[in-house]
């Protein structure tokens, strides 16, 4: 429920998520205890450091990762686990991914024309060859390319051309939620806005849901409705972009937000750089959880620090 009382739907619901790789002493938990909605129409954020688990959760959800325990529900389906061939055959259509690097995601052997209309063909999705190439034509313009560029090979696009390639493959597919895994990152960044304003116009007219992975705050303060902050497999603060950037509670996401550059030379002066230390947490016997400190803003904290946190909040309202 919204904050003004009106109820969302949710696309996707991941509960107690854990995925290891490898198996008894060798064994690698790279998520553990994870978990968050996502609404209908909006882009929820993944933001951490390199290695935290961004990527193996968006792999999870994509069913590339199997995963050890927990659930993942998409449109009130769990899709994690062994599913059967017909209703995984659907949940692929409904769920797609834009990939981190535009040239190694796109099948250089292939023209742009079959690339974008690969799902079509294998969902069986037109009528006949003059309504596919209507559909392929029109993702292209939609997307920003130009439709006598179809039968060229993605070795002859720049890199912001390929991930609009990337793009209109994914969406052509009319998903109901986009996995974004660092779709910009590969970028120049003078096209980086471009591309996430490419997103933004296909939410605004289709409603597309995007879970949207990164590791620059700058971009998800753009793009996103809410944020989750990821460290070492663990969330350790979700709450909407605004709330997080001026309430940061965790100290983790505190630091986080402290190395964001600032553009102005003079204010750059005056931040302080906050370096976290884990050790800050005793977790022995006061073992933590994800705990609702404000309406919608959930942080990762053991009840001595909850009280802290609450505290603190008490003493900033007065």
């Amino acid at each position: 429920m919204l904050a003004n009382g009106s109820e969302v739907e949710t696309v996707l619901s991941i509960r107690d998520l854990a995925v290891t790789y490898g198996s008894g002493k060798s064994a690698l938990t790279a998520v553990e205890h994870v978990n968050f909605d996502i609404h209908k129409g909006e882009t929820f954020s993944l933001v951490g450091e390199s290695g935290s688990g961004k990527s193996t959760i968006a792999k999870a959800v994509l069913g590339i990762n199997p995963t050890s325990s927990g659930s993942i529900n998409f449109e009130g389906t769990k899709i994690n686990g062994k599913l059967p061939q017909k209703l995984r055959h659907s949940i692929d259509r409904k769920i797609q991914m834009i990939f981190q690097d535009p040239a190694a995601s796109l099948n250089e052997r292939a023209t742009v024309d079959y690339i974008i209309s690969e799902g079509l063909y294998n969902y069986h999705l037109f009528d006949s060859e003059e309504d596919r190439e209507n559909k392929v034509r029109k993702m292209m313009e939609e997307v920003g390319l130009l439709p006598e560029q179809l039968y060229r090979y993605p070795h002859e696009f720049s890199g912001g051309q390929r991930q609009r390639i990337g793009i209109a493959r994914a969406l052509i597919m009319q998903p109901d939620l986009v996995v974004a895994d660092e779709p910009i990152s590969a970028l120049d960044m003078s096209i980086r806005a471009q591309v996430l304003n490419l997103l933004k116009k296909f939410q605004q007219e289709a409603g597309i849901t995007y879970l949207f992975i990164a590791h620059d705050l700058s971009v998800v303060r753009y793009i996103s409705d809410r944020i989750a902050v990821i460290r070492r497999g663990r969330i350790v603060e979700v709450a909407e972009t605004e709330e997080l950037f001026t309430h940061p509670i965790h100290p983790y996401t505190q630091a986080l937000l402290s190395a964001v550059p600032v553009p102005d030379p003079k204010l750059a002066q005056h931040k302080k750089l906050i370096v976290y230390d884990p050790k800050i947490h005793h977790y022995e016997n006061d073992k933590p959880s994800l705990v609702e400190i404000l309406p919608g803003h959930f942080v990762y904290c053991n009840k001595e620090e909850e009280a802290k946190y609450r505290s603190e909040l008490a003493a900033v309202a007065n």
